[in-house]
């Protein structure tokens, strides 16, 4: 990034620092520094409210799951049934593993305690007396600092028994996955937590009445739970005055790519692809956009036409693709469509858990015509297999790893099918040669 580079003064007017705002503060992960800086203030005026009143007021601020999918908060709490005699429990996915996903680890190596804090409010709110916090097995790192957050919150009487003398108690737990990407899939990762091989689960029953152990559980996303506190505390009418009307609030955006300066910015939803190249710095000299993905390479991705779409969950929506983990990567001229296409692929195919068949034969073979069409012995016919086995597979998976899958697929067909022309027709150099090894 050059230094002398400067966003524009609309592009910054975006930024909207609410999670990250103590990110930069030095030693802000430890407990005593997120003290001074309104740290556990929030779980203080939680405790002199009803659970009933705290769930009501995140369904009023509008707050929609940040893990992905953007289901509404208030609403999935609320489904947790009340006095059925069963344990009830929180569990918080921070599985993170969408390709270009990068906000809930950074959250949780520079705020952590901001997690542990929603998960207490959260716990009282659906009056869980156990949580666990699932974290990706690669992040050493992230995992360390979480659990030394919690210990510290034990410490100081956060957690355990009768917190803060409210009559609550909560028991938290950090717990290392062994690195599956299904095990972001919320069922996939109570069977992991419970000591199973990883695989979803058929639905119904749904985790709110049998979820962890068979018993009522909420799973929600890192950045989900650390956004409670400060609801909390700002109320939802502050919440809601930033974001759109549908898609409220504030929101981790990482971008990655032909950009001079990747990183995360957190910004009201609704920002643009194009204030956020601005934000990182513009792109690389001599390299212009040509595809970019708004969620990860599970989200179908859009071209140089979509720069000014509102990247909320209705804008996305609006033009055929979703805002999911707002992962956005950026490609230009100089990067190769169907090449992309063929990794993101292979990880898929490398992923799937094999459960069921569309998936694990699906993804099998389309690797293998991706690589084909890459060693320039692809044919025409191929692009029509390849959407067929799209539409074999969305839909018709056990899980949205499947769903997923088809999209860079049949994204990347739709807008740069020409791309995959010239292989085939043998206007552009072969990629590899010889037939795909080594993937089974």
């Amino acid at each position: 990034m050059t230094l002398d580079y400067q966003p524009s003064q609309e592009s910054l007017s975006k930024l909207t620092p609410v999670l990250t705002k103590r990110w930069l503060s030095p030693d802000a992960w430890k407990i005593d520094v997120y003290e001074r800086l309104d740290g556990y203030t929030a779980l203080r005026k939680a405790f002199k409210a009803h659970p009933d009143e705290l769930i009501q007021l995140v369904k009023d601020s509008g707050l929609r799951g940040r893990g992905g999918a953007g289901f509404p908060t208030g609403m999935k709490w609320g489904f947790i049934p009340q006095n059925d005699g069963k344990p009830h429990y929180l569990v918080v996915n921070a599985d993170e593993g969408e390709p270009g996903t990068c906000k809930d680890l950074p959250l949780m190596m520079a705020d952590p305690h901001s997690l542990v804090e929603g998960v207490i409010i959260a716990s009282y709110a659906i009056r869980a007396n156990f949580a666990a916090i699932y974290i990706r097995g690669e992040a050493v790192h992230s995992a360390r600092r979480l659990r030394a957050a919690v210990e510290q919150a034990y410490a100081k009487g956060y957690l355990g028994k009768n917190i803060l003398g409210s009559g609550f108690d909560l028991d938290l737990v950090v717990h290392s996955g062994a690195g599956a990407y299904i095990c972001g899939e919320e069922t996939a990762l109570l069977d992991s937590l419970e000591g199973y091989r990883g695989q979803p689960r058929l639905r119904p029953p749904f985790p709110a009445t049998h979820g962890l152990y068979a018993s009522p559980t909420v799973v929600n996303n890192v950045e989900t739970i650390a956004s409670v506190p400060y609801i909390v505390l700002g109320g939802s009418a502050w919440f809601r005055s930033m974001g759109t009307e549908k898609s409220p609030g504030p929101k981790i955006y990482s971008i990655s790519g032909r950009v001079n300066n990747p990183g995360q910015f957190e910004c009201g939803l609704g920002v643009t692809l194009r204030q956020l190249i601005d934000l990182a710095g513009g792109m690389q000299p001599g390299h212009e956009l040509k595809f970019w993905t708004p969620g990860g390479s599970s989200t179908p991705m859009l071209t140089d036409e979509h720069l000014d779409v509102p990247m909320d969950f209705e804008g996305m929506a609006g033009v055929g693709t979703m805002l999911g983990t707002t992962a956005v990567q950026v490609f230009s001229n100089q990067d190769d469509i169907v090449y992309a296409t063929y990794r993101w692929i292979a990880f898929y195919h490398h992923e799937s858990c094999g459960k069921c068949t569309p998936c694990r034969e699906g993804n099998y073979w389309m690797v293998r015509i991706l690589h084909r069409i890459l060693a320039g012995q692809g044919t025409v016919l191929d692009l029509d297999t390849l959407l067929d086995a799209c539409d074999n597979l969305l839909g018709r998976s056990f899980c949205a790893l499947g769903d997923g899958a088809t999209s860079p697929v049949t994204s990347s067909i739709k807008y740069f099918k020409q791309d995959y022309l010239d292989y085939i027709e043998g206007r552009k150099t072969p990629m590899f040669k010889g037939e795909l090894v080594g993937a089974h």
